[in-house]
């Protein structure tokens, strides 16, 4: 599943070339034909991230909700001219891909969907360098690919969206009590004010700390990745409840988070291992095995202690974290 830092550069993408624009909307799947008649023709006036959802605002006060889930994914293509700020001809935008980045390709622009060419950009959890697919320069927009749920279309650039588990036509109330249902977002609330709230919701709960961070009314934007880092980072055991922690570990939590959500939406990947040398960061971001402390190391010695990281189910996620390191 998507985590934040992923839902936030997906935003990205729709402010610099989507917002603004009139957008032609429609369901070639079929299942959502309905809410692409509300959208139709409409002006796209804002795009907003909030943990892991998406809010897309057309005029009218109508707005798209997006929640990818597991198995959702935008895929972009587009005829735009490179910004200044970048030279990748694939305008890639990674996560916790397999192939990872490349040092040097600007992976981290907003400006450059396909650009020069036109062409095919996925971005989901797992995004990777195979992903930009060339399109034929001949035929814009491409066609459809798949179980396309929604197309966004505008004179430069189409988004199509696939297999997400949320997908609506909101009103401005609507969208609202959505948000207010979400805990605090470093990219979005004010930090003073979502630290305070994060601590309050934490430690008033005796539900496991491991569990809490995989919440999205307690803190946004956090999944599997970033959950089982930011424990290990801390040296926090999973299984403690929230409600026994100090306060200042809880508020030490939330600006860890808040800094590594900066990394993540600024490089695409979730590069939660800090002071790495040169090549080190090129290793990291290359491939994922040099990203993480703990995540998907199960069986492998701590990069600290030696110690085999273990795995376990909780709530149906995998949690990795070292029992030497984290007791």
């Amino acid at each position: 599943m998507p985590e934040g830092h992923s839902v936030h550069r997906i935003a990205r993408q729709f402010a610099r070339h989507f917002v603004g624009q009139s957008v032609a909307v429609s369901s070639p799947q079929g299942r959502f034909a309905e809410g692409a008649a509300q959208l139709d023709g409409r002006t796209m006036t804002e795009a907003r991230a909030v943990g892991k959802q998406m809010f897309l605002e057309f005029d009218g006060a109508l707005w798209l909700r997006v929640h990818l889930g597991i198995y959702g994914a935008w895929d972009f293509a587009g005829a735009v001219v490179l910004d200044a700020t970048s030279s990748s001809a694939s305008g890639r935008m990674g996560q916790t891909n397999q192939r990872g980045t490349v040092v040097g390709e600007h992976e981290d622009s907003l400006g450059s969907i396909g650009a020069p060419r036109r062409t095919r950009l996925r971005m989901a959890e797992r995004e990777s360098l195979a992903d930009a697919l060339d399109a034929d320069d001949s035929e814009f927009p491409p066609p459809p690919i798949g179980q396309v749920r929604v197309r966004l279309l505008t004179e430069n650039a189409v988004a199509d969206l696939r297999g997400p588990t949320a997908c609506e036509v909101l009103d401005a109330a609507a969208v609202q009590a959505v948000i207010d249902a979400l805990g605090p977002d470093p990219l979005v609330d004010d930090l003073d004010e979502g630290e305070q709230r994060f601590v309050e919701r934490v430690r008033k709960r005796r539900t496991p700390i491991g569990l809490q961070l995989m919440d999205q009314s307690v803190v946004s934007g956090i999944g599997n990745v970033y959950r089982a880092e930011l424990l290990f980072r801390a040296r926090l055991d999973p299984f403690v409840p929230g409600s026994s922690l100090p306060d200042d570990l809880v508020r030490a939590l939330w600006r860890d988070w808040v800094h590594l959500l900066r990394i993540g939406v600024e490089t695409g990947q979730m590069m939660t291992m800090d002071d790495l040398d040169d090549e080190a960061y090129r290793a990291a971001l290359a491939n994922r095995a040099d990203r993480h402390w703990v995540y998907h190391r199960e069986g492998l010695p701590c990069r600290v202690c030696g110690t085999h990281v273990t795995m376990q189910l909780a709530a149906g996620r995998k949690l990795y974290w070292c029992p030497q390191c984290q007791a």
